[in-house]
């Protein structure tokens, strides 16, 4: 027999998409034994379809991951999510479950996931965190008061091979002349954004974001902060928690620096990132390599909100993504390292 030739998700013709988004509805269950079918990632991540029938087709089946399946799912599945929590005992169950409610991520999800954080069920306690950082993983939380908290924006926009000279919105790890107290090696600018850009608007930033670390220290100085002003300024916060011995080479930091990296001219999927390929990306959700990860604002407390997903292997640096965060009402960056 012939094997059929692997064709990718970025080729599928419409009628391929349907087709694939039907076999998975049919065959929902095999989803417990490949959470993460690569069918299914073409789906959200290359294509950006969400079904209510597959979201359907998941709950009955009790099929919680991958998560995504639930994103913005519809209120008759929501009912069926919060109902199933707060039927189960079982702690990994409630876990996966509150994953599903955040993705879906309505105010009844809010208020579900609210209330459990008041009133504690039995399996919290074998949990290691509270249902506000499982909503985190929909992209949103909430404060002690109920209120919620975006942690991520609605729209992504990739990096791509392209012409700076051409095209400054925006640029990653732009070398700068001043050097790390904490090793010595020159500091850059992981991440420089014109949000004055129609492209980049959704930012909600009326000016130039610049967030600055050391890339020799990141891997360990997790996370690092600077602070931006709107004109394009930014200076790094130190001491850093940890940082490194031994300083990268200044011809190195030029070389990562001097990268073709630009944005593309259209959005993408908000999933487009969330994967382990090779892709850097504004916006959207991330592939996050541990776990989510929105660190507080050194200054406010306040979870802060990705930024962007930078690709370490993009440039051939290191294995692992580099994330970037902004707390837009103290001005402050954040960049932190996973890897495997």
């Amino acid at each position: 027999m012939t094997k059929s030739p692997y064709i990718p998700p970025k080729d599928w013709t419409p009628e391929q998409v349907q087709a694939k988004l039907q076999d998975l509805i049919d065959h929902v269950e095999r989803l417990n034994d490949d959470w993460w079918d690569k069918d299914l990632k073409g789906l959200i991540n290359v294509h950006g379809v969400f079904s209510s029938e597959l979201a359907r087709a998941a709950l009955e089946k009790e099929v919680y991951r991958p998560s995504e399946i639930y994103y913005h799912a519809p209120e008759d599945v929501r009912n069926g999510l919060i109902a199933k929590l707060l039927e189960t005992e079982d702690p990994r169950t409630a876990g996966n479950l509150m994953c599903c409610l955040a993705m879906q991520g309505d105010d009844k999800a809010l208020e579900t996931l609210y209330d459990l954080e008041q009133h504690p069920r039995p399996w919290r306690e074998k949990l290691y965190v509270d249902p506000s950082v499982y909503a985190q993983c929909g992209g949103w939380t909430f404060d002690k008061a109920g209120k919620r908290r975006q942690l991520n924006f609605d729209t992504c926009y990739p990096l791509i091979k392209g012409n700076r000279t051409q095209d400054g919105a925006a640029h990653i790890f732009r070398p700068r002349k001043d050097r790390c107290p904490e090793c010595g090696g020159r500091l850059s600018d992981f991440l420089v954004l014109d949000g004055r850009d129609k492209r980049l608007r959704f930012l909600g930033i009326d000016g130039i974001f610049t967030a600055t670390a050391c890339l020799g220290c990141i891997p360990w100085a997790n996370p690092s902060y600077s602070r931006f002003t709107l004109d394009g300024g930014s200076i790094p916060i130190f001491p850093y928690e940890d940082g490194c011995e031994d300083a990268m080479e200044d011809e190195d930091v030029d070389q990562i620096g001097d990268n073709p990296y630009v944005l593309a001219s259209q959005p993408a999927p908000l999933f487009y990132g969330a994967d382990w390929n090779k892709v850097s990306t504004i916006g959207g959700f991330p592939f996050w390599i541990q776990d989510w990860e929105y660190t507080p604002c050194p200054d406010c407390g306040k979870p802060m909100k990705l930024v962007a997903k930078l690709s370490w292997e993009m440039l051939d640096f290191m294995e692992g993504n580099c994330y970037v965060e902004v707390c837009p009402e103290c001005q402050v960056a954040s960049m932190h390292h996973q890897q495997t």
